[in-house]
């Protein structure tokens, strides 16, 4: 027991995470066979088997899972002793694990990184991309730092702060363009495109429909909003978008875009961190910088969405439905 080191827990809660000795060296920087004895030798100390090792990969003995917990606790507590270094400083510096839902990072994440990086000299940036349960998860074990994403997420081990609300609108094929927009009754009788399961906008999208109790015939499934808009484009339905991703989305598909009548659908979009994070000053510096990026962003593209052919010259701005 005396020769753990911190390295092969590192190591250990790679692999666990991968559940493949091969991806959890390449997330880890080393070979497989260095890998191999690091954990061999990790379980050597500890007079125990950690994994039951397969021909592809490899799983957690009942000791394996005790000990798990109690490595995560530990390597968040030494990683919150380098954030209690950081946190004596003035500046924020060095790296800053940030991790953003997929329905936010193509379109404000570019503004973002743009003026932090303007703000904070020597801050290196990295960013995870991934479904809202997986960031609250690697929050909470203190596998990043923070994470924008969608609120509430009621967890008790983590601050969340509010940033900003935005709308849904409606996207519809191009010669839908100036028909009545449909209320949330009638878009149920529609075809209704909508992210696959797991996207925390798919369930919002959902909730307005109020069809948490409908079978999936009336959906059809994609895997990000691009593919919904082309999808749309093409005939096969109508869909919900973030009014954030309209003017990225739809610039090459014949479609066309209006507002719903209030009250309209929306979403809170907030940050998160750990409560007993050193940083939690710090991360309330970004998370302002968040809110003006989203302001920068809005002013960008202030032309009012209405309904309009995307990837065309602008019409004369009707009145939104």
């Amino acid at each position: 027991m005396n020769n753990l080191t911190i390295k092969q827990l590192r190591y250990f809660e790679a692999l666990v995470r991968h559940s493949h000795f091969g991806r959890a060296a390449d997330a880890c920087a080393i070979s497989q066979p260095a890998m191999s004895v690091q954990i061999r030798e990790l379980e050597e100390s500890l007079g125990a088997d950690l994994f039951e090792r397969g021909a592809r990969q490899v799983r957690l003995t009942s000791f394996g899972e005790e000990f798990a917990l109690r490595v995560r606790e530990i390597l968040r507590s030494v990683d919150e002793l380098g954030d209690l270094a950081r946190a004596s400083q003035d500046r924020l510096t060095g790296r800053l694990r940030i991790g953003v839902i997929p329905t936010i990072a193509p379109y404000l994440l570019p503004t973002i990184v743009g003026n932090l990086t303007a703000r904070y000299e020597g801050l290196d940036i990295h960013v995870r991309e991934t479904l809202t349960r997986k960031l609250i998860a690697e929050v909470a074990e203190g596998r990043l730092d923070t994470a924008i994403v969608a609120l509430p997420v009621s967890e008790a081990s983590l601050t969340e702060i509010a940033l900003f609300t935005e709308s849904f609108v409606l996207v519809r094929p191009g010669e839908d363009e100036g028909k009545p927009v449909p209320n949330a009754e009638k878009l149920r009788e529609m075809r209704l495109l909508l992210l696959e399961e797991g996207h925390c906008f798919r369930d919002q999208a959902l909730s307005f429909c109020k069809m948490h109790s409908l079978g999936p015939r009336e959906l059809l499934d994609g895997s990000s909003l691009s593919t919904l808009v082309q999808m749309v484009g093409a005939g096969i339905g109508v869909t919900l978008i973030p009014e954030m991703a309209v003017a990225v989305e739809t610039r090459s598909a014949s479609v066309s875009v209006a507002r719903f009548k209030n009250p309209q659908p929306s979403r809170t979009i907030g940050m998160i961190w750990r409560k007993t994070s050193p940083l939690d000053k710090q991360l309330k510096e970004i998370a302002e910088v968040v809110r003006q990026s989203s302001d920068m962003l809005r002013e960008r593209h202030d032309a009012p969405v209405s309904s309009r052919r995307s990837g065309l010259a602008p019409e004369s701005t009707s009145p939104i439905h």
